[in-house]
């Protein structure tokens, strides 16, 4: 293909990541370096027979005659990305200067709310991502080789979490887990407590929130996995099967291979939809134990009659590098594969 005729063939894709991917992130990281401007306070003193009273009251019209002045805020440089709600860089660096065993100082970072966020969501993403791979290639797997009659009817409901939207799916969950739901009456009765909640313990609500995560997302990884077993060669497997492979030699020395550009495109699709973890918080209401990075940018843009934009812009710019971060060694080893086969 000629260049010219490639370059009008990729105009309008470049065109719509400029406009809808590009330039939002530049936005944001602009939005990031100022903060709120604070507001315009009035000192008034009032004086009677007893004495002189001074009292404070905020300046409605100057307040909001400096937002117009200044709409994106106060200057602030990179100090919202270092202050306690984001990199606490300080309070690293006393915790360390302090701390006399380094689980004293984890325990000290663990309490910091960014870095709370961030413990949740690698959590999340590291034990869901891997999980929904395997079991979704192991599912395909599995349907794949049922007789006709029943693999329709497999397929459709291996898809039915996927059809469920991600908030009504936690909601129910939500209510399977109630101490009156099917799931908690059923624990508080095999260990006789009636008091045993689910939603008290951290542990217990990330294993939950996990398990949602791990329920909902398997369908996306089992239809691609099963949708590329439709392309393994047959003589391949037949050539496999003459040779002696049994079913389970087949499948590791012939058909995963053969998927491994898809599980790269899974994990990566995974990361970044992982990484961004929010709508089961939401509705598990597990803020109290389970705040992920997005989390804390909804709570930040929600913040009552005053949303704090340039801290939920510096929390989003660290999600996005905390992506880039992740998806770097499959983004490299997709390279080297590419540049493999090339060659």
């Amino acid at each position: 293909m000629k260049h010219r005729t490639f370059f009008w063939f990729v105009l309008p894709t470049l065109t719509s990541m400029l406009l809808f991917i590009a330039l939002p992130i530049v936005s944001v990281f602009v939005q990031s370096l100022f903060v709120e401007h604070e507001q315009v306070l009035v000192v008034s003193e009032s004086c009677g027979p007893f004495g002189c009273t001074e009292s404070t009251s905020i300046d409605i019209e100057a307040t909001e005659k400096l937002r117009e002045e200044k709409p994106l805020g106060q200057f602030n440089g990179f100090d919202t990305y270092i202050n306690r709600s984001h990199l606490a860089v300080a309070e690293i660096g006393a915790a360390w200067a302090d701390s006399a065993t380094f689980g004293e100082f984890r325990r000290t970072v663990g309490d910091l709310p960014f870095y709370r966020a961030l413990a949740f969501t690698l959590t999340y993403t590291a034990v869901v991502t891997p999980m929904v791979i395997l079991l979704g290639m192991a599912i395909a797997l599995g349907v794949n080789r049922l007789p006709g009659l029943i693999k329709g009817p497999s397929i459709f409901v291996s898809l039915l979490p996927f059809l469920v939207t991600p908030l009504v799916g936690s909601l129910i969950l939500f209510w399977m887990v109630d101490g009156d739901g099917v799931i908690g009456a059923t624990i508080q009765l095999i260990f006789d407590d009636p008091n045993l909640s689910l939603k008290a313990s951290a542990p217990l609500t990330w294993t939950m929130l996990i398990v949602y995560g791990i329920w909902h997302t398997l369908p996306f990884s089992f239809i691609t996995f099963y949708a590329g077993l439709q392309t393994v060669p047959g003589d391949v497997l037949e050539a496999a099967r003459v040779d002696g492979a049994t079913g389970w030699q087949s499948t590791i020395h012939v058909t995963v291979p053969h998927l491994m550009p898809l599980v790269a495109f899974v994990t990566l699709m995974l990361l970044m939809d992982n990484f961004r973890v929010f709508e089961p918080i939401v509705s598990f209401s597990a803020e109290a134990h389970a705040r992920s990075l997005s989390w804390i940018i909804f709570n930040d843009l929600r913040e009552s009659g005053n949303p704090l934009y340039g801290s939920a812009g510096a929390t989003s710019i660290l999600t996005i590098i905390g992506v880039i971060i992740l998806l770097t060694p499959v983004l490299i080893r997709t390279w080297r594969d590419f540049n493999r086969k090339a060659h």
